[in-house]
């Protein structure tokens, strides 16, 4: 079975590009040329070189042992707290910022949540000198304040969405109706795994250099490139998409996705969107999403501003229909310790999308010295407010 996207932009019986009218010029243009630019030599030695002396790549792979003690396991984590900006999301942005120079694009729109991909968008239009519009709920500008001052700093505007729930979902909306208006100068570029095609496969291309590093790091440490396990958070899924990248054919490989179940799945808060989702298309893709009956999008809900995201993207979910991944969720308590317990454990404190796939160790069990990689996305910086609130610091 094939994990990846056919020519039509399918995963299976999801993806596609269910777009306005007014978009199809430019989902056209784009899935006409980002294939042979990516593959472009001089695309790649830029790409490459950007992400080696701009983002610090490669990010390290850390042998947690006191993490790896309490779980008598070992266990590693795929540093991308350490790039620069504090996140996975760098690795896109530079990617699609290469893209859009390449396609003559002025004008740079993204959404964000939790801030981490609207401080990378604001970032590389900063050095590429383009000018960033980034939209952000309402209320994730309030809980993410530092973010939205990186994001100023740099240069980029922030525009609240004042719709819905006034997060992720919201700013996506608000987005996406920026580039219906702003078809022929504007670039967006959007932070997930999520939307038509081929801004899925575009991502997961641009971050799968995640797995690409761990495979040769985990040779040269181990002298295996496979682990047992790995783990990352979803919310879109593009840090866990570009984690499980490399080890989609590998099927000795156990890929486990961790959603955020809010205040529990039963409540009515939450973003469990595996358990809670069924088959609808949702921001230009087929997918699974959080719905009611009659096709209205659920409120979705996590303490984590990056996972309430009421979807996931479609490659996920054809990794989830097709049992090649299992996607399981973790509360906003258990996350919120497991957060607590790696500072202490490790001397790191993560993001709290993060601090779900490492919650999840608690309800593993380990036969014998297993191998396991986390990715941990991003730093907690951002989330000390929270953390600080939650614990009464």
């Amino acid at each position: 079975m094939s994990y990846h996207v056919n020519e039509k932009g399918y995963y299976g019986n999801f993806g596609g590009a269910y777009i306005p009218e007014m978009l199809y010029p430019n989902i056209k243009e784009l899935n006409e040329v980002y294939l042979e630019m990516i593959a472009d030599p001089k695309f790649k030695e830029e790409y490459m070189g950007l992400l080696k002396d701009y983002v610090g790549r490669p990010s390290p792979l850390y042998l947690a042992e006191r993490l790896s003690e309490k779980y008598g396991t070992t266990i590693y984590l795929k540093r991308e707290d350490l790039n620069h900006t504090g996140a996975h999301k760098i690795n896109n942005t530079v990617g699609q910022i290469l893209l859009a120079e390449r396609l003559g694009k002025k004008r740079i729109i993204a959404e964000t949540g939790a801030g981490q991909h609207g401080v990378a968008t604001a970032t590389v239009c900063a050095l590429k000198g383009l000018e960033c519009i980034v939209y952000m709920g309402e209320v994730d500008i309030e809980r993410q304040a530092p973010n939205v001052a990186r994001m100023k700093m740099m240069g980029a505007t922030v525009i609240p969405a004042l719709s819905g729930s006034r997060t992720l979902k919201d700013a996506t909306n608000e987005a996406l109706r920026d580039w219906i208006n702003n078809p022929a100068d504007t670039h967006y570029i959007i932070g997930s795994v999520v939307g038509p095609h081929p801004y899925p496969d575009m991502v997961a291309r641009f971050q799968s250099i995640i797995s690409e590093e761990t495979k040769w790091q985990l040779k040269e440490k181990t002298g295996k490139s496979n682990p047992d396990y790995v783990l990352a958070c979803v919310g879109g899924g593009s840090n866990a998409m570009g984690m499980f990248y490399h080890f989609l054919d590998d099927d000795d490989v156990k890929l486990i996705a961790v959603e955020a179940a809010g205040k529990g799945v039963e409540t009515g808060e939450s973003a469990a969107t595996t358990l809670l989702g069924k088959e609808g298309v949702l921001h230009g893709s087929r997918s699974i999403v959080m719905q009611t009956e009659d096709g209205q999008v659920v409120e979705p809900y996590s303490i984590s501003a990056g996972l309430d995201y009421p979807g996931i993207g479609p490659q996920h979910a054809h990794l989830y229909a097709s049992k090649r991944a299992e996607y399981v969720s973790i509360t906003d308590d258990e996350a919120m310790q497991a957060g607590l317990q790696l500072a202490k454990l490790e001397g790191i404190i993560p993001a709290i999308e993060s601090a779900h796939a490492f919650a999840y160790l608690d309800k593993m069990k380990f036969e014998g010295n297993e191998t396991v990689v986390v990715c941990l996305s991003g730093r907690g910086d951002k989330d000390l407010d929270t953390y600080m609130k939650y614990f009464g610091l």
